[in-house]
């Protein structure tokens, strides 16, 4: 970060103070650099993706450091805000405030944990189980102690409304804003109502998490806004298209031996360029001094 700068999480606190910041999921780099040209106010590092797009499900087998490696690529190619999922902190509440420090060093503003068993599953599947509410507030309570900084944004994620119902995610979330959360991440609500209610019942900053062919209704982040939610997630969206895009493009040189048909569904080179920031024969300069 640049001396005289605003840090990521500073920033990100004062956007979240003005409204309903949209946050899509940037699965590298360079999908993060896009998502900056389109003029959105902060990026998502979903676990999901960042297992996926490594060959594996998302159940927990990513190590700290390979995590943090796709954080700080996706900070310093964007240059926005980064939240990232943390899953279930790593491991117990040693591991979790290991994490706390790890992301913040590695150029995010926000990291989100959840108060499921691992290995932990999707939170829109079924079979998942819950740690003791208490278990979860201990480790919230650790990690809000020992951040690097305390406008680092500690999102605690419960996935209790699947489990013990939506007065059971309640309770969760306002013992875990006393134990030290910045905001709560209600996982797996079934629509808007749900949503509301919530937002009644847990007063302060939410986060809401609309992924496609889950257990939530499309809700858009003007309704989410008008709720009282202060970020709503995107986390999959991007690289579901650009996965379908992959497998077309791939069914379609397997028949055909060529991709000439396929050349107005490509992004051009000139296109890749000026989002690289990049001209041949001139200096490239990194995006973070």
């Amino acid at each position: 970060m640049a001396q005289g700068t605003a840090s990521p999480s500073s920033t990100l606190r004062a956007r979240l103070e003005r409204g309903c910041v949209v946050v899509p999921g940037a699965f590298n780099a360079l999908v993060a650099r896009a998502v900056a040209q389109a003029g959105f106010e902060a990026c998502y590092v979903s676990g999901a993706a960042t297992a996926n797009c490594s060959g594996y499900p998302d159940i927990g087998l990513l190590t700290l450091s390979e995590v943090c490696r796709t954080i700080r690529e996706i900070a310093d190619a964007s240059n926005l805000p980064v939240i990232a999922d943390a899953d279930t902190g790593f491991g117990e509440v040693e591991c979790a405030v290991r994490a706390t420090i790890e992301y913040e060093r590695a150029g995010a503003a926000a990291l989100h944990i959840e108060d499921q068993v691992f290995p932990k599953r999707c939170g829109h599947l079924d079979g998942k189980e819950l740690i003791p509410a208490q278990a979860m507030a201990d480790k919230i309570a650790a990690m809000s102690s020992r951040r690097l900084s305390p406008d680092f944004i500690l999102i605690a994620r419960t996935d209790a409304r699947a489990i013990e119902g939506i007065d059971a995610a309640v309770r969760r979330a306002n013992l875990y804003r006393e134990a030290g959360a910045d905001m709560i991440f209600p996982e797996g609500l079934a629509n808007a109502a749900e949503f509301a209610h919530f937002a009644k019942e847990s007063p302060g900053w939410s986060l809401a998490n609309m992924t496609e062919f889950g257990k939530t209704d499309h809700i858009t982040a003007a309704q989410f806004a008008a709720m009282g939610y202060a970020a709503v997630i995107f986390p999959l969206s991007v690289m579901r298209m650009a996965m379908q895009a992959v497998e077309d493009g791939l069914r379609h040189l397997k028949a055909n031996g060529s991709m000439e048909a396929m050349l107005p569904r490509m992004q051009q080179r000139t296109s890749l360029y000026e989002l690289l920031g990049y001209q041949p024969g001139s200096q490239w300069n990194f995006p973070r001094g």
